[in-house]
This record gives C-alpha cells, structure tokens and sequence, in this order.
C-alpha cells in the first residue's frame, strides 16, 4: 500500500485552492490600468498608454431615467467594460435600474458577478433563489436607502410594488457580469429548444409551451 506524504501533499492542496480562487474572478492587471476596444472579457490587447486619456475612465448618462414603456416596464443602463473602457481588467461595474409601478425585472442571473443594489427612489420587492434542491427563496421589500446583496449565479429579480417609479444602482464584481434572463433563455433560444423537452421539464400541457416560445 502507498504511503501518502502529507508534507508534500498540503503545498498542494493549498496551491489547488489559491488557483481555484483566482479564477474564480477577473483577470489582474500587472499595470494600472489597460484600457481595450473592443472588450473580450479582459483578454484584448491593451491600448497604449500614452494614448489613454480622461475619456477611457468616463460614461455620462446614468442621470436619465431609462424607457420602461416594455411589457415587462423596467430597464436596465449598463456601464459595464464595453461602455466604459477604462474598466478593463478591474473587476468591477454598474448599472441604473428604472422600473415602473408594478413592472418588474425578471428572474435573471449573472453567471460572472456578485450584485449589489442601492434603492434610490420608490419600493421595491427583491428577491433570489438558492440552489438545488432547496431552492431557497429570500426575499425582502426595500425603501429608498435599502440595499440588498444577490450572490453571484443565483436566480434573482425585482418587483416595483409602489406606485411611483423605482430608481436603483447595482454594483457588480465583473467587468462583463454577463446576463441571463430566464424565461428569454428558455423559451427564446436560438434554435428553439423542443417543445417535448420543455412539455416534460415544465409538466405543460405543448400548446402552453408553444404559446410561451411564441412571447419570446
């Protein structure tokens, strides 16, 4: 029988994990900054810096409320790397969130970012779901000033349940946090997905499934 050392064998698991943990996040940068057109999460070539100016670090318009004339009556303004290149390789990003009374911001995810949400008008009903096969739904009703935290992967969303319309910021731990909406990735794939599938996935009657690949 093989003997295990474990002398050898902690430095390994303690590399293991340290390589685990970096990447488990964006790439660093081994400069101050390295600013890209286009952005490829972090993996384009950096723009000269000699030839960075102000205007790579700046985005204007966060102060105009965003359309929510949409059947769903919200709307998310990004300001992630592709609007604001000087964002590039730092980890980080935003977003202004307008809803109108009772529209919603459907059941998504970031698969790349913890999200942070700051109400900065209206009331708002947030929520989030843990993983199988608890399934854990947390919820909570925000005021003006609230902030709530969405774990990174998990399936979340907001509700505006005033009747004034909501303003909030979202900070997230990416550069490209990347979204997945629910019900556009399901039932809006690109091919479809079969409807035999989704019959059995969802226990649907086919003309239920077919009428919902049709919304989409």
């Amino acid at each position: 029988m093989a003997i295990i050392n474990l002398s050898l064998l902690l430095p390994i698991l303690l590399l293991a994990l340290s390589l685990s943990v970096v990447f488990a996040v964006d790439p660093s940068t081994l400069q101050d900054f390295c600013v890209t057109a286009p952005i490829s999460q972090g993996t384009s070539i950096c723009k000269d810096p000699k030839l960075v100016e102000a205007n790579d670090f700046f985005f204007s318009g966060l102060h105009l409320a965003g359309n929510t004339s949409n059947p769903v009556g919200s709307k998310v303004t990004p300001v992630f790397a592709s609007q604001l290149p000087g964002l590039n390789t730092l980890g980080i990003s935003l977003a202004r969130i307008d809803i109108a009374p009772w529209g919603v911001n459907p059941p998504h995810l970031h698969p790349r970012a913890t999200e942070i949400l700051t109400v900065l008008e209206g009331t708002l009903e947030v929520g989030f779901i843990t993983s199988n096969p608890e399934n854990r739904h947390f919820t909570k009703n925000l005021q003006k000033g609230d902030v709530f935290v969405f774990p990174i992967g998990l399936i979340h969303y907001q509700r505006n349940i005033g009747y004034d319309n909501v303003v909030a910021i979202a900070a997230l731990s990416s550069q490209n946090p990347g979204v997945i909406t629910i019900g556009n990735a399901v039932f809006g794939a690109t091919p479809v997905i079969s409807s035999g599938v989704l019959v059995k996935a969802f226990q649907l009657d086919r003309t239920v499934i077919n009428y919902l690949q049709s919304k989409f």
